[in-house]
């Protein structure tokens, strides 16, 4: 059994901030949060006195462990750029578990994270929801798949009129998503195909009833309705990724329940569609009312600085509270985990990370970060 005693706690559920709390975690699991609770006498104790204890970071949008820092074709399988379509490949099979950027982002506090597939294909597979610290690799597996990739704007044109292949233009990458969507559904309940059709089109129908999300990269406005359009088509859960732009159509977003990955916004403008990139864009969510989570895109931005995403966002103007959601409860609603994890509440998996001071303060380190029960920190660095 370990004990967190002391320090302040910002549970990011209807209970706030706990000063000089007690959290009991007994296994993979939170036992109890609050004041004035009896320390059992065999457990181990970690003194967080002067410190603030917060629920583990999710990052919702990354390539961890697909695409690796320090590698070039070895360490690059985030994209299979062969065929425009590919619904079939998971995530998971290109995941290196050995990549340095799961100890990068425990020394963020960043205790899961999304890894995909990357953003050639207008559709590239399939994503899955990853722990950063686990007895073995296998255990780091924590839900797949978490939802299925796919593209519109620049990145599917750019890679495939380079082979002189469809999508040369934004209509041919929608019209192919759409004739995924519609081949699959039309396809739903029958017995004569195809071994391999039947096998491709899994995932897309997994989507159709609504079992996992379409988790769609869109950075422009224009891109976006076009996205929305085909989740009215077909009536798909979605989500946005990266949202440059998606503060101009809010309302639209708004009126179908669509969230947004919210990021990277620690770059340049690295290309046209990102022209609108700000932290600013941040607080235009916010004020619409807009749910949304902030993402570093790994290795994009490293993804030990997703917190200081959620810094600079602050200082442009967001609500502190508001930052602290979309490093935590949020992300966990958008993916639809948030009855185990995304708050420090009895009950739910003790996923957990301890700062020597307040986590957007730059000088704040992580003192110990916590996954399902197994301590992480100064000893384990």
């Amino acid at each position: 059994m370990l004990v967190i005693k002391g320090g302040k706690v910002i549970t990011l559920d209807q209970r706030g901030v706990i000063d000089n709390a007690v959290i009991i975690l007994d296994g993979p699991l939170i036992k109890a949060v609050g004041v004035n609770i009896p320390v059992p006498e065999e457990c181990t104790l970690i003194d967080a006195a002067g410190g603030y204890i917060l629920p583990g970071f999710i990052d919702a949008h990354t390539h961890i462990g697909l695409e690796e820092e320090i590698y070039a074709v070895e360490g690059d399988d985030v994209n299979e750029t062969s065929d425009p379509v590919t619904p079939e490949l998971q995530a998971l099979d290109g995941v290196n578990f050995a990549d340095l950027a799961f100890a990068d982002a425990l020394s963020g506090g960043v205790t899961r994270s999304v890894s995909l597939p990357g953003s050639a294909n207008v559709i590239g597979g399939q994503a899955v929801l990853l722990k950063h610290l686990a007895e073995s690799a296998s255990e780091m597996i924590y839900k797949n798949p978490a939802g299925l990739k796919a593209a519109l704007g620049e990145n599917p044109k750019r890679v495939y009129s380079q082979q002189k292949k469809t999508p040369v233009t934004r209509m041919a990458s929608a019209s192919l998503l759409r004739e995924a969507l519609f081949v699959a559904r039309q396809n739903m309940g029958k017995k004569d195909l195809a071994a391999r059709e039947v096998y491709r089109q899994k995932p897309l129908q997994a989507v159709l009833e609504r079992k996992m999300p379409l988790m769609l990269h869109a950075h422009r406005a224009d891109d976006i309705l076009t996205a929305l359009r085909i989740k009215d088509e077909f009536d798909i859960d979605m989500i946005i990724q990266h949202g440059t732009e998606a503060f101009k159509v809010a309302d639209e977003l708004i009126k179908r329940d669509v969230p947004v990955l919210l990021g990277p916004l620690l770059v340049n403008r690295a290309k046209v569609e990102m022209k609108e990139v700000s932290f600013k864009n941040a607080v235009k969510l916010e004020q619409q009312g807009v749910k949304f989570s902030f993402i570093t895109d790994h290795p994009v931005i490293p993804i030990k600085y997703l917190r200081e995403c959620a810094a600079i966002a602050v200082r442009e103007g967001l609500n502190e509270e508001t930052a602290l959601k979309a490093l935590t409860i949020y992300p966990a609603q958008i993916l639809k985990v948030d009855d185990e994890i995304g708050s420090i509440t009895a009950g739910k998996r003790a996923d957990l990370v301890i700062f020597d001071g307040h986590p957007f303060d730059f000088r704040s380190r992580v003192r110990h970060a916590i996954v399902d029960g197994i301590l992480w920190g100064d000893q384990g660095e």
